[in-house]
């Protein structure tokens, strides 16, 4: 934030980028602003007239040896801050004051002629995108201190515009946001002139108008409920009033994410679904109310944020799904044996091999999974809905089905060949393996098909499948690896029948992401 532009006495100044000296006629208002500011200043307005300041040093007049002897703070019901100083060897007390122009002009006693050409500069100002502050002065004896700084009599010094550019990026995170049916809301304590411009620039929603403090103050919760479904820019807005709104967009089924800096915010921070401190510029008090700090204060970050919970979300529900589906034709294949008398299959030392294959799987490589390409597209998903839903479960019994009926159908085709169980049990267990591999690599996306799936970078994938067809190789033919898996020697005709078993399983596989009713939905897919 910076100050672009000075007013006073129905002229402007507009603030170059040059060391230039303030015009004589300006130069009060920077002053007054400087000593209704913090010495140390870490409000982002304060920080740009201490910055114009120091770059005008010279041309300003010094108050290192002045005294701060009392201070009145903003208050929802005087938006101004006003400090009284004295100066070296004198008795009189100097008052600054900053604040709301309309403020500014009201504790200045402005008649309604100079408050109507005010407001016609302000709105001129506000609709460039400046932030607007009036600045003001007073000369009085003390202690003791009035209890309201509206008992001082304040000369009106001029205008402040300060220019708070966007940060990169902003535009596209709220559009962003747009697509994944996230709504962008503005709370702001600027002019509404302002927030429009801004909000504008911004990309946010200013089709319901925008409702200012003052409106808001007389609606009762029914109104304002009605207020929030349609308005997207609030503006001239009080602390409590940001509360209010928090529990009315909740009232009305919202999830709600807030953010804010301040003390004031804290309670609306508490009460919103998901309250988002400033890390940088943020009070102690808003970081404790919060559940989430930014280190950076950009909005872009909560975006990515999004992004990041939703791609986690999703990735869980494919390792869940993946751990369901390779689960049904492992317990199929060891019971189907036993109830018609055929010789096993899988004894425990072949699961335990199946088991350090799907672990790391289920673990490390859907960890490591990319986000689908339209994970931003897409709503939200409502808030009651399971991790593990109907639809992943059907899909998954679906996909587990597919694999056994094709290794079950291998199974029954050699037992009616009257081939051995030593060489029956390889070309079974190779099948399967090689089917929970081309399983992992269709899991590994909700829409997209098998060679997109293929073609999607994931190193974790790629070494696990290594890992598992190496040691997959040496038990088909180290001979005493082979003799411990009760195999015998697995033919060249088995091999190209679990080729074509391969085949059919990618066709069948990528049914489940085809056939109505079987897809896994991607509505309300995401977090």
């Amino acid at each position: 934030m910076s100050i672009t532009e000075l007013f006073t006495r129905g002229e402007s100044w507009r603030v170059g980028a040059s060391e230039d000296p303030i015009p004589e006629d300006f130069r009060a208002i920077v002053e007054y602003g400087l000593l209704a500011s913090e010495r140390h200043p870490f409000d982002p307005m304060e920080r740009a007239f201490y910055d114009l300041g120091q770059r005008h040093r010279a041309t300003m007049e010094s108050h290192s040896g002045w005294e701060l002897v009392h201070e009145y703070a903003l208050t929802p019901q005087l938006l101004a801050v006003t400090h009284l100083w004295r100066a070296p060897h004198t008795l009189d007390v100097i008052a600054a004051t900053k604040g709301a122009p309309e403020t500014i002009a009201r504790m200045c006693h402005l008649n309604d002629d100079d408050l109507a050409d005010l407001l016609r500069v302000v709105a001129q100002m506000a609709e460039l995108g400046l932030r607007v502050l009036g600045v003001a002065k007073s000369v009085t004896l003390g202690p003791p201190w009035a209890d309201s700084p509206l008992a001082y009599p304040f000369e009106f010094l001029g205008l402040v515009g300060l220019a708070d550019p966007l940060r990169s990026g902003v535009v596209e995170a709220v559009e962003e946001c747009r697509r994944a049916g996230i709504e962008v809301v503005m709370v702001t304590g600027d002019f509404p002139a302002t927030a429009s411009a801004i909000a504008r620039e911004a990309g946010i929603d200013c089709n319901g108008g925008i409702a200012t403090g003052a409106v808001l103050a007389r609606m009762n919760d029914t109104e304002l409920g009605q207020c929030a479904r349609k308005t997207r820019v609030f503006a001239r807005t009080l602390p409590d009033q940001k509360l209010r709104l928090v529990n009315a967009f909740k009232a009305n089924g919202a999830v709600v994410a807030m953010t804010g800096d301040g003390v004031n915010d804290a309670p609306a921070l508490k009460a919103a679904n998901i309250g988002i401190a400033m890390g940088s510029r943020g009070t102690d008090v808003a970081r404790e109310a919060a559940a989430l700090v930014l280190l950076d204060d950009d909005f872009s970050s909560i975006v990515k944020a999004v992004r990041l919970g939703r791609r986690i979300y999703d990735n869980l529900r494919k390792a869940m799904g993946f751990l369901l589906a390779v689960h049904v034709p492992i317990a199929e294949l060891s019971l189907l044996p036993i109830l018609f008398g055929w010789p096993l299959i899988l004894t425990p030392v072949h699961i335990a091999f199946l088991e350090l294959i799907i672990d790391p799987v289920a673990s490390i490589v859907f960890e490591a999974e990319s986000e689908e390409h339209d994970l931003m597209r897409h709503p939200p998903r409502p808030p009651a809905q399971p991790l593990f839903s109907f639809s992943i479960i059907i899909v998954s019994l679906f996909q587990g089905a597919v694999i056994l009926l094709l290794t079950g159908i291998l199974l029954v085709e050699a037992l009616k060949r009257g081939i051995t169980p030593d060489e029956v049990r390889p070309l079974t267990f190779t099948s399967l393996v090689v089917c929970n591999l081309i399983l992992t690599v269709v899991g590994r996306s909700f829409c997209t098909s098998f060679l997109d799936a293929l073609r999607r970078p994931n190193a974790a994938l790629w070494i696990a499948c290594g890992v598992t067809i190496g040691l997959l190789t040496i038990t088909l033919a180290v001979p005493q690896v082979r003799s411990a898996f009760g195999f015998a020697v697995l033919s060249t005709v088995d091999l190209f029948r679990v080729v074509g078993v391969a085949f059919s399983d990618v066709a069948l596989l990528e049914l489940s992401k085809m056939i109505p009713g079987l897809g896994r939905s991607r509505a309300g897919a995401s977090g």
